[in-house]
This record gives structure tokens, C-alpha cells and sequence, in this order.
């Protein structure tokens, strides 16, 4: 369900005006939620994460339908869902870690949506994931090794987003402002083009330098 965010806007957001929907892509940990909360507040829209709206539908949670049904069903329903999502009124959405990489889903929010992929190392996104024991892939093995390898398999398709912006280490405004000023440079026609430009940063290094 759709919920207003509840944080303080940055002064520098209230001039951004959304044509269509914010769909934020990238890895597990990198913020999606977190800063598409604070967006949607900023800009007085609705934010929703696609994942809830799966579990909603499913009426279980992610890793019973991974657990129960597979990854290639889970990955059919969120087509289904974020194919719905996209039909409706403009929104902040926080889409799924593999959503992106999904052939149709991708298509689907280049064409109605725009896309901003927020991008962490691995440093980053281990110490966000490790806060919580929710995630299915990380349950296969070494979380470390597994983020590092989706990181070689999908960052080179998270950069066909429309927008990229670096999720820093500090507070959440600091990555806020990067996204509101990336997208005022978008809808300016002033941002680089994205595609085959962003380089995922050193696995060891900081995003932010």
C-alpha cells in the first residue's frame, strides 16, 4: 500500500516536478526505501515499495514464495505487480534488487517510468544488509561473496537507468540532495546520459569517492 512519507523535504526539492513515476532500482541495502521515502515526502507523492505490494499479493512474504514456488514465479508476480504499479497515478516506487534485471520489467519502467539506480560497493552494502535477516539470497552462502557477485552481473544493466546516483555512508539527506539535484539535471536535459557511462565503484572503496 502507498503511504506519505513523513520526513522534513530538503529546501532545494520543492522546485521538482515529476512527469511519471520515480522508480528507484539497484542492489539490496543500497537505500532504495529509504531515500524513495524521503523523496515522495519531498514531493508530496505517494511512496511504495514494490516488494510489499508483491508479499500483499502473494499474502506471504518474499522468502516463503522463493521457498515454496522459486525464483522464476516470484520474478513472474512482479512483473505482474510492478506492471500495475505503473498504470497508476505518479508515485516514488522502490523496486525489488532483480526487478531491474528483468528483460520486460526493465522495458516497462524505461517506458513509463524514470529509472534512478543507487549505487553502493560492497563495504556498504554488507553493513546495511547485516542489520536484518530477511534477504533469500544472502541466505546461499557467503554474504560477502554473494553481493560481490551480484555486483559483476548486475551493475552493467542497473546502468541503463536513467539516473545514477552514489548512495553514501552518512545521512540519508546527503544521498537525497544527490538524487533531487540528479533528477532536476535529467528532467533539464542537463545529466549525462547514464546508459554504458556509470562504473560500478571498487568493491573495497567508498561509493562516494
Amino acid at each position: 500500500m502507498s503511504q506519505k512519507g513523513s520526513n522534513s523535504p530538503p529546501p532545494d526539492s520543492a522546485a521538482l516536478e515529476a512527469p511519471r513515476t520515480i522508480a528507484f532500482v539497484g542492489l539490496m541495502g543500497a537505500g532504495k526505501s529509504c531515500i524513495g521515502r524521503r523523496l515522495a515526502a519531498a514531493l508530496e507523492l505517494p511512496f511504495v515499495d514494490a516488494d510489499k505490494e508483491i508479499e500483499a499479493a502473494a499474502g506471504c512474504s518474499i522468502e516463503d514464495i522463493f521457498a515454496e514456488h522459486g525464483e522464476a514465479a516470484f520474478r513472474a508476480g512482479e512483473r505482474r505487480v510492478i506492471a500495475r504499479l505503473l498504470d497508476q497515478p505518479t508515485m516514488v516506487l522502490a523496486t525489488g534488487g532483480g526487478a531491474f534485471m528483468d528483460t520486460e520489467t526493465r522495458a516497462l519502467l524505461r517506458d513509463r517510468a524514470i529509472s534512478v539506480w543507487l549505487r553502493a560497493d560492497v563495504e556498504l552494502l554488507l553493513r546495511r544488509t547485516s542489520r536484518r535477516d530477511h534477504r533469500p539470497l544472502l541466505k546461499r552462502g557467503d554474504p560477502r561473496q554473494i553481493l560481490s557477485d551480484l555486483i559483476d552481473k548486475r551493475y552493467p544493466v542497473y546502468a541503463e537507468a536513467d539516473v545514477v546516483v552514489d548512495s553514501v555512508d552518512g545521512p540519508p539527506e546527503v544521498t537525497l540532495a544527490r538524487v533531487t539535484e540528479s533528477l532536476q539535471r535529467y528532467l533539464d536535459g542537463t545529466e549525462p546520459e547514464a546508459p554504458g557511462q556509470a562504473e560500478a565503484p571498487a568493491k573495497g572503496r567508498s561509493a562516494a569517492e
